[in-house]
Protein backbone atom coordinates (compact mmCIF):
# COMPACT_ATOMS: atom_id res chain seq x y z
CA UNK A 1 0.00 0.00 0.00
CA UNK A 2 1.33 3.44 -0.90
CA UNK A 3 1.23 6.10 1.81
CA UNK A 4 1.61 9.79 1.10
CA UNK A 5 0.79 11.81 4.22
CA UNK A 6 1.36 15.56 4.52
CA UNK A 7 0.90 17.91 7.47
CA UNK A 8 1.75 21.58 7.09
CA UNK A 9 1.30 24.86 8.87
CA UNK A 10 1.62 28.39 7.56
CA UNK A 11 3.68 30.25 10.14
CA UNK A 12 4.26 33.93 10.67
CA UNK A 13 7.97 34.36 10.20
CA UNK A 14 10.76 34.20 7.66
CA UNK A 15 12.41 30.87 6.78
CA UNK A 16 15.46 32.09 8.70
CA UNK A 17 13.25 32.24 11.81
CA UNK A 18 11.29 29.00 11.27
CA UNK A 19 14.11 26.84 9.89
CA UNK A 20 16.18 26.68 13.08
CA UNK A 21 13.33 24.73 14.71
CA UNK A 22 14.38 21.74 12.58
CA UNK A 23 17.92 22.01 13.94
CA UNK A 24 16.67 21.47 17.50
CA UNK A 25 15.14 18.05 16.74
CA UNK A 26 16.18 15.43 19.31
CA UNK A 27 18.24 17.95 21.27
CA UNK A 28 17.71 18.86 24.91
CA UNK A 29 16.16 22.11 23.62
CA UNK A 30 13.87 20.46 21.04
CA UNK A 31 11.32 23.10 20.03
CA UNK A 32 9.56 21.03 17.37
CA UNK A 33 8.98 17.47 18.55
CA UNK A 34 6.11 17.13 21.10
CA UNK A 35 8.17 14.99 23.46
CA UNK A 36 6.03 15.60 26.55
CA UNK A 37 3.05 13.84 24.93
CA UNK A 38 4.79 11.44 22.54
CA UNK A 39 7.83 9.16 22.62
CA UNK A 40 10.85 11.42 22.20
CA UNK A 41 12.84 11.54 18.99
CA UNK A 42 16.31 10.29 19.90
CA UNK A 43 19.47 9.60 17.92
CA UNK A 44 22.83 8.01 18.61
CA UNK A 45 24.48 11.41 17.99
CA UNK A 46 23.45 14.98 17.19
CA UNK A 47 21.24 15.57 14.16
CA UNK A 48 23.43 14.85 11.13
CA UNK A 49 23.48 12.57 8.11
CA UNK A 50 23.99 9.01 9.31
CA UNK A 51 22.51 9.52 12.79
CA UNK A 52 20.45 6.47 13.77
CA UNK A 53 17.41 6.53 16.03
CA UNK A 54 13.72 7.28 15.98
CA UNK A 55 10.82 7.39 18.40
CA UNK A 56 9.88 4.10 20.10
CA UNK A 57 8.94 1.48 17.46
CA UNK A 58 9.41 3.91 14.55
CA UNK A 59 13.09 3.72 13.59
CA UNK A 60 15.01 5.69 11.00
CA UNK A 61 18.32 7.10 9.87
CA UNK A 62 19.03 10.70 8.91
CA UNK A 63 19.44 10.38 5.14
CA UNK A 64 19.77 14.07 4.24
CA UNK A 65 20.04 17.30 6.19
CA UNK A 66 20.29 20.92 5.16
CA UNK A 67 20.45 22.91 8.40
CA UNK A 68 17.50 25.24 9.02
CA UNK A 69 15.87 24.05 5.77
CA UNK A 70 15.18 20.33 5.45
CA UNK A 71 15.78 16.96 7.07
CA UNK A 72 14.88 13.56 5.64
CA UNK A 73 14.71 10.33 7.64
CA UNK A 74 14.74 6.91 5.94
CA UNK A 75 12.70 4.26 7.75
CA UNK A 76 14.48 1.22 9.16
CA UNK A 77 11.54 0.00 11.25
CA UNK A 78 9.03 -1.25 11.91
CA UNK A 79 9.21 -4.06 9.39
CA UNK A 80 7.15 -3.21 6.33
CA UNK A 81 7.88 0.55 6.27
CA UNK A 82 9.78 1.35 3.05
CA UNK A 83 10.29 5.06 2.48
CA UNK A 84 10.94 8.26 4.37
CA UNK A 85 9.56 11.11 6.41
CA UNK A 86 10.84 14.65 6.40
CA UNK A 87 10.42 18.21 7.63
CA UNK A 88 10.85 21.03 5.12
CA UNK A 89 10.79 24.81 5.46
CA UNK A 90 9.29 26.57 2.43
CA UNK A 91 9.24 30.35 1.90
CA UNK A 92 5.79 31.71 1.04
CA UNK A 93 6.35 35.48 1.13
CA UNK A 94 8.40 38.01 3.08
CA UNK A 95 6.52 37.34 6.32
CA UNK A 96 5.28 33.73 6.10
CA UNK A 97 6.82 30.28 5.93
CA UNK A 98 5.27 26.89 5.37
CA UNK A 99 6.52 24.13 7.65
CA UNK A 100 5.71 20.78 6.06
CA UNK A 101 6.05 17.22 7.32
CA UNK A 102 5.73 14.47 4.72
CA UNK A 103 5.63 10.68 4.94
CA UNK A 104 6.13 8.88 1.63
CA UNK A 105 6.39 5.13 1.85
CA UNK A 106 5.17 1.78 0.71
CA UNK A 107 3.88 -0.57 3.39
CA UNK A 108 4.16 -4.32 3.12
CA UNK A 109 3.17 -7.26 5.29
CA UNK A 110 1.65 -6.46 8.68
CA UNK A 111 2.39 -2.73 8.18
CA UNK A 112 -0.41 -2.67 5.60
CA UNK A 113 -2.75 -3.10 8.59
CA UNK A 114 -0.89 -1.35 11.41
CA UNK A 115 -0.46 1.93 9.50
CA UNK A 116 -4.14 2.61 8.76
CA UNK A 117 -5.47 1.09 11.99
CA UNK A 118 -3.06 2.52 14.56
CA UNK A 119 0.22 4.09 13.51
CA UNK A 120 -1.31 6.46 10.93
CA UNK A 121 -3.90 8.01 13.27
CA UNK A 122 -1.29 8.35 16.03
CA UNK A 123 1.17 9.86 13.55
CA UNK A 124 -1.44 12.40 12.41
CA UNK A 125 -2.08 13.52 15.99
CA UNK A 126 1.65 13.70 16.77
CA UNK A 127 2.37 15.80 13.67
CA UNK A 128 -0.40 18.27 14.47
CA UNK A 129 1.05 18.58 17.99
CA UNK A 130 4.48 19.15 16.43
CA UNK A 131 3.11 21.93 14.23
CA UNK A 132 1.42 23.46 17.29
CA UNK A 133 4.86 23.58 18.94
CA UNK A 134 6.31 25.27 15.86
CA UNK A 135 3.53 27.86 15.86
CA UNK A 136 4.02 28.49 19.57
CA UNK A 137 7.78 28.93 19.08
CA UNK A 138 7.26 31.37 16.20
CA UNK A 139 4.34 33.43 17.50
CA UNK A 140 4.05 32.79 21.23
CA UNK A 141 0.54 31.31 20.83
CA UNK A 142 -1.39 28.65 18.93
CA UNK A 143 -4.47 30.02 17.17
CA UNK A 144 -6.30 26.66 16.89
CA UNK A 145 -4.61 23.96 19.00
CA UNK A 146 -4.90 20.43 17.65
CA UNK A 147 -7.37 18.18 19.45
CA UNK A 148 -7.02 14.42 19.62
CA UNK A 149 -10.07 12.52 18.51
CA UNK A 150 -11.70 9.71 20.48
CA UNK A 151 -9.94 7.06 18.43
CA UNK A 152 -6.48 8.49 19.14
CA UNK A 153 -7.30 8.75 22.85
CA UNK A 154 -8.51 5.12 22.80
CA UNK A 155 -5.34 3.94 21.02
CA UNK A 156 -3.16 5.77 23.51
CA UNK A 157 -5.10 4.23 26.41
CA UNK A 158 -4.75 0.74 24.91
CA UNK A 159 -1.00 1.35 24.50
CA UNK A 160 -0.69 2.55 28.08
CA UNK A 161 0.25 6.10 27.08
CA UNK A 162 -0.82 9.06 29.18
CA UNK A 163 -3.16 11.51 27.51
CA UNK A 164 -1.62 14.96 28.02
CA UNK A 165 -2.52 17.11 25.00
CA UNK A 166 -0.67 20.13 23.64
CA UNK A 167 2.58 19.40 25.41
Amino acid sequence: MAVYNVHERLLAGKPSEVGPLIDTLSSSNDMLWPRAAWPPMEFDRPLEVGAVGGHKPIRYTVAAYVPATWVRFTFTGPRGFHGFHEYAVLAVDDDHTLLRHTVAMKTTGLARLTWPLAIGPLHDACMEDSLDRAELACTGAVAKPAQWGRYVRLLRKLLGSPNPQNS
